[in-house]
């Protein structure tokens, strides 16, 4: 068995031993963070049938993923970094999920996009939860103004993400976040990386972005 399949079951494990000591059941889908990962080291997880993967870097996404995904129709695509408007026409192309909207204008372009190419991608919006200036998303005040928009222009909008201040305890932002989500009546919700994806978990996170304890640690 492949060291990356291997690491992958692990997690599996950690997290439903995880959620059964909490009596959850609510177990989330994990994305393999690929970003800076060649296609060679993505493969034996490909071939064990896994079909959720993440990048945040457009072009190097565009490159690695176009032809692969012409032939393996199940593989899905999450952009998880931050999103150029100018780069949003390569995104609703190859993606099948956004995670990183956080604007009025980013919103109605995917939505102009989508239109064009007639073709719908899942979007979650990114909140800022810890206020922190050099972060992407959306101030948690904003969040109930940007929700109705996006629905009016006619986006699949399926719930919140959010990365939480770093080197801090991210027990209280994902609570924060799932009453948040729940508030707003969505069901999917994007949080939790390496580092805290079982107390993301715990905090029914349905979508964990999982990349070095998969992969190992990017060069």
């Amino acid at each position: 068995m492949h060291i990356t399949v291997k690491n992958l079951l692990d997690i599996e494990k950690n997290i439903k031993v995880h959620l059964d000591s909490y009596n959850i059941n609510n177990y989330p889908k994990i994305i393999a963070v690929s970003k800076t990962f060649k296609i060679d080291k993505i493969l034996p997880l490909i071939e064990y049938g896994h079909i959720d993967f993440g990048e945040n870097k457009v072009q190097e996404a565009v490159e690695k993923w176009t032809e692969f995904k012409k032939t393996n129709s199940k593989i899905k695509l999450h952009m998880i970094g931050k999103l150029q408007t100018n780069k949003v026409k390569f995104v609703v192309k190859l993606f099948d999920y956004i995670h990183s909207v956080d604007s009025k204008k980013l919103a109605k372009k995917i939505a102009d996009e989508q239109n064009k190419v007639g073709k719908k991608v899942k979007v979650f919006l990114q909140v800022n939860i810890g206020n922190e200036n050099q972060k992407s998303g959306i101030n948690k005040n904003d969040v109930k103004n940007l929700v109705p928009y996006c629905k009016e222009i006619g986006l699949d909008l399926i719930g919140l993400m959010c990365i939480p201040p770093v080197n801090v305890d991210p027990e209280s932002y994902f609570e924060e976040m799932n009453k948040l989500n729940d508030d707003l009546g969505f069901v999917e919700l994007s949080m939790g990386m390496s580092s805290d994806y079982l107390i993301a978990v715990k905090n029914l996170a349905t979508y964990v972005r999982v990349g070095s304890s998969i992969f190992g640690q990017r060069s």
